[in-house]
């Protein structure tokens, strides 16, 4: 046991006791403290195994950057691996595993991998697994998978809730240290609507792991204060354990807050977790800078830690290092630590200064060795000591149980580049700045290389002074007191390569990235920063490289001679930190997975007994059941023979409907279909393909013109999102000079077909004009008045059963009731509801094609449509393309209908045509069947094919071959219209 507790100090409240147990040993900490902490203060300095060579790890920083402390929180359902320790607050019973060794931490046999690392370097991946061919299916695939991955998950669901939330702002303030606090209280003092989110538990950032003292109040103190102020402010938003992970267009920022993550027992129906998406007028960026660690030999071994983490354990946890700390520093941050070291009496060995001119005015009773450097630590599972190297080359060993690095500081711009911009590399301050000319928002405090807490103070009042003014609000910068025992570190010049390193000296310590690892990628061609990353792997684990790359890029720019400028970054992306799929999914999970789109009818569709089916997100009536039937089959004939009998009112509500209007709509319809729009008269209805630009056929549907520059389109139900943004495309990039608008309006209109050879009869009751068919012919197309003017529809003749049909559409709150009217209306004529199964077998008898046959490789000839493809258009939409030979060859797949010899056999949907003799291979495949189903009229099983030279093999005998099933069904191929091929019913 190395680090412990302190006796006293801490923000910690030892009146709050907490036991929680590690690899099954109990273990007690305090309320305030967070999982590493606690470790610390019980002297678990070993706390997990590095992913490749399995070397022991311990806690290396206090925040969100940690790269060891990974560990499995929770059991069952909440299960949740690579947890962070550093982020993890302490609660009762929390019960934490270590991860990545086996059988035990203590002793993980994967450590022998140790011994083969010489084999093991940057690229064994890609130079081993190449051969023999044959061994990587029984031996290196299921090897690699095993070895995969860090933590486990649970095959148990998860209990909890999560949810998700959008909120609005004048300003949003990323982080919650001095400049933030600072920005905040200035804006929100002035009025403006503000945010202000900070990942840890406790606003304050920096100032809480602090000894100095601002306006005579303690650094933690001053941040509670000014927390508690902007938390009684009715126009501020404090969000504590909240983590703002990207940056979007349209200032538009995602954030996840850990709502019950730190509770033992989580609250029903509470989330667990809260996505954010948060608008911001403008955004402040205060993410504070991160502590770049010292590449020397033995610098993963566990009591190896950053000086600031150092700072906070031992400042805000109370929390020794060690019983003899060391520091080994660039700067002038190491001798924060060193004050702050010796007023708690903790022994500190000596300071390691590698600049001979450093000067902190340091005071204490620490021996300072400037000009040197640590070249390796020593120790297994705990450090033991280290080698120092002076200037002159003289080598020292001292012996130590704690070692603070810190090699300068990094600040944390991720966010500022999630939308292209490449961060600015600064010789000044030895460090990566954001990129100029932001949009949107602006930095403040350390991220934007502010030193110091009066000057982050300072920065970060006039900062968010300056927003709110700009926001059109009348602000002050706040001035805030005297700061005593304040640290300004001065930049200091980065140390990338340290003499004398012995052991492995790591740069990625999650990914054992070490520094032979980057210049053996340099040596082999891999010397592109993106290259280097993927050839070695630094910077692609969960830290995604927050403490390695920097030094990564630094060691790069020394191989290849040049500048860390010249070398460049990697592309930032969001996410910042890992977002869980909970968080992620929220509600949208179970029965909520999907949102349930129901028609405006679906009220009447259950009154009547509908058997419903998900196309998609709609509930479709699927048939409609009544007394006596004992299966589906036996509905769905009785509504196809009642339809072509009498009547039959179906559901189609959830076809695709959009409104195109303006001067230029009909040139506009003209160029997205690939037959003719442009002569289209006012009060008619026309059936149009539309054609991607590859000539296929893309989707199909009516439109009507209903004014002079007014049109309504109907597309399938599956295509309406896609022809809605094809539509949009075509108008805003393809054609932005002509005059059209659109609006999808699916939801503004129930519609309903009313079909069969009364159904006129029908309608005439409850519509007030004439509908007769010297009126209102086929394909007419009209608004019409009903029930007296009491209430105004659309009424259009068209018909997908091939039966005298319409379509009428009234507003979508009417929907159900005139339903009710129109099967009250036809009684007398024996009116039935049917639904999709009806409509499916009544549209095969037809001929009609659907998205079964519109399958994305068909062109308008295949399905019998050729003559609809203009020829005298200049030019549509697929016109081009739709010329090229293939498209046009005589053996294409083609339309065709097919019937089985015996009507006492059927055959399904997707099964194969072969001629009558082959034999059952893919090599003989005539083509297959695209839909099917029992026509009761026929009194056989009856479908649709493509089949090659379809029309050319009329009456010829085939085979149809379901493979999966092993059935075979003698057939015939035949004219895709099995009634009414004169159409005479369409224009009774």
């Amino acid at each position: 046991m190395s680090s412990h507790r302190l006796k006293t100090g801490g923000l910690i409240d030892r009146s709050k006791p907490l036991s929680f147990t590690f690899d099954g040993k109990v273990m007690q900490g305090f309320e305030g403290d967070s999982l590493a902490s606690a470790l610390l203060a019980n002297g678990q300095q070993l706390v997990g195994r590095s992913f490749k060579y399995h070397r022991p790890r311990g806690i290396l920083t206090a925040g969100a950057a940690e790269p060891n402390a990974l560990m499995t929180i929770g059991s069952g359902g909440r299960t949740e691996p690579n947890t962070r320790a550093t982020m993890q607050e302490l609660y009762a019973g929390l019960d934490a595993k270590s991860q990545n060794r086996w059988p035990s931490l203590d002793f993980d046999v994967g450590a022998l991998t140790g011994l083969l690392s010489p084999f093991l370097g940057a690229g064994f991946y890609y130079k081993t697994f190449m051969w023999p061919g044959a061994f990587w299916e029984k031996i290196y695939e299921p090897f690699i998978r095993k070895a995969a991955g860090l933590g486990k998950a649970s095959h148990e669901a998860d209990p909890d809730v999560y949810d998700k939330c959008w909120a609005h702002c004048d300003l949003l303030v990323i982080g919650a240290g001095a400049a933030g606090l600072a920005a905040a209280l200035a804006s929100g003092r002035a009025g403006a609507r503000v945010i202000i989110v900070d990942e840890h538990s406790v606003a304050g950032g920096g100032l809480l792991s602090e000894t100095a003292t601002i306006d005579g109040k303690s650094a933690p103190d001053f941040a509670a204060q000014h927390v508690a102020e902007l938390e009684a402010l009715p126009n501020v938003t404090v969000l504590t354990r909240t983590t703002a992970f990207g940056w979007y267009d349209g200032n538009v920022f995602g954030a996840v807050e850990r709502v019950q993550k730190h509770m033992p027992d989580p609250k029903a129906h509470v989330p667990v977790e809260r996505l954010w998406r948060i608008v911001a007028k403008r955004a402040l960026l205060a993410t504070g800078a991160e502590e770049r660690p010292l590449v020397f030999g033995g610098n993963d071994i566990p009591g190896v830690m950053m000086a600031g983490a150092m700072r906070s354990y031992l400042n805000r946890y109370a929390v020794s290092p060690g019983r003899s700390a060391t520091i080994f520093t660039t700067n002038d941050n190491g001798y924060a630590l060193a004050r702050d070291l010796e007023a708690r009496d903790v022994t500190l060995s000596a300071i390691i200064d590698s600049r001979e001119q450093g000067d902190p005015d340091y005071r204490g009773n620490a021996r300072v060795i400037k000009g040197a450097v640590v070249s390796n630590a020593k120790g297994g599972k705990a450090l033991s000591a280290i080698e120092i190297i002076y200037a002159n080359g003289r080598t020292e060993s001292l012996n130590t149980d704690a070692l603070a690095m810190s090699g300068g500081f990094s600040p944390v711009i991720h966010l500022a580049c999630h939308r292209g911009g490449k961060p600015i590399w600064s010789e000044d301050n030895a460090a990566f700045l954001a990129p100029t000319n932001l949009s949107g928002i602006e930095l403040t405090g350390a991220v934007s290389a502010v030193n110091g807490i009066a000057a982050c103070l300072r920065d970060g009042a006039r900062k968010g002074a300056a927003l709110a003014e700009n926001l059109g609000f009348a602000a002050t910068p706040p001035i805030f007191g005297m700061v005593e025992n304040d640290i300004e570190a001065r930049p200091a010049k980065a140390l990338w390569s340290i003499p004398g390193i012995k052991a492995k000296a790591f740069v990625d310590y999650q990914n054992d990235v070490h520094r032979k690892d980057l210049g053996l990628a340099v040596s082999e061609g891999y010397d592109h920063v993106e290259l280097t990353k993927r050839y070695t792997t630094n910077g692609m684990a969960t830290d995604q490289g927050k403490l390695s790359n920097v030094n990564a890029i630094g060691l790069l720019a020394e191989a290849r001679g040049v500048s860390p400028a010249d070398v460049g970054t990697t592309t930032f992306r969001p996410f910042y930190t890992p977002v869980s799929f909970g968080a992620l999914t929220g509600a949208y999970c179970g029965h909520y997975f999907q949102p349930v789109r129901k028609s405006p009818l679906h009220g009447w569709s259950e009154k009547n007994g509908a058997i419903f089916v998900e196309t998609g997100l709609w509930y479709r009536s699927s048939w409609f059941p009544r007394k006596g039937e004992s299966n589906w089959r036996e509905s769905v004939d009785r509504e196809v023979l009642n339809v072509r009998k009498n009547a039959g009112l179906c559901d189609v509500s959830m076809l695709g409907k959009i409104e195109i209007c303006g001067k230029d709509a009909a040139e506009f319809l003209n160029r997205v279909y690939c037959n003719a729009f442009l002569k289209l008269p006012i009060g008619k209805a026309r059936y149009g393909l539309m054609l991607r630009e590859d000539g296929i056929i893309y989707d199909d549907g009516t439109t009507s013109r209903l004014e002079e520059n007014r049109f309504f389109m109907t597309t399938t139900t599956a295509y309406a999102a896609g022809v809605m943004n094809h539509l949009e495309f075509c108008a805003q990039a393809i054609w932005p000079d002509l005059d059209v608008r659109l609006a999808s309006v699916t939801d503004q209109w129930a519609q309903m077909a009313i079909a069969g050879p009364k159904a006129r009869t029908i309608l005439q009751r409850i519509v007030d004009e004439d509908i007769s068919d010297e009126a209102f012919p086929f394909l007419a197309a009209k608004e019409v008045s009903l029930f007296g003017s009491q209430l105004h529809g659309r009424l259009f003749r068209i018909s997908f059963s091939g039966e005298l049909g319409y379509e009428l559409a009234v507003p979508a709150g009417y929907g159900e009731s005139v339903a009710d009217a129109l099967m009250e209306a036809g009684k007398p004529e024996n009116i039935m509801p049917y639904g999709v199964e009806a409509l499916g077998v009544l549209r095969i008898e037809k001929g009609h094609v659907t998205h079964n046959e519109l399958n994305g490789t068909v062109v308008p000839a295949d399905l019998g449509f050729a003559k609809m493809v203009s020829v005298t258009k200049t030019d549509f939409i697929g016109r081009r393309m739709l010329e090229r030979e293939g498209l046009s060859a005589t053996d294409r797949p083609s339309l065709v209908g097919v019937v089985p010899l015996d009507p006492n056999q059927s055959f399904r949907t997707g099964s194969h045509i072969l001629t009558k003799d082959a034999a059952a291979t893919l090599e003989n495949d005539q083509g297959y069947v695209t839909s099917s189903g029992f026509s009761p009229h026929l009194g056989s099983t009856i479908g649709l094919a493509l089949v090659k030279n379809g029309p050319e093999r009329h009456g010829e005998e085939v085979m149809v071959w379901n493979g999966l099933r092993n059935e075979f069904t003698a057939g015939r191929l035949c004219h895709p219209v099995f009634f009414d091929p004169q159409n005479e019913k369409l224009h009774v």
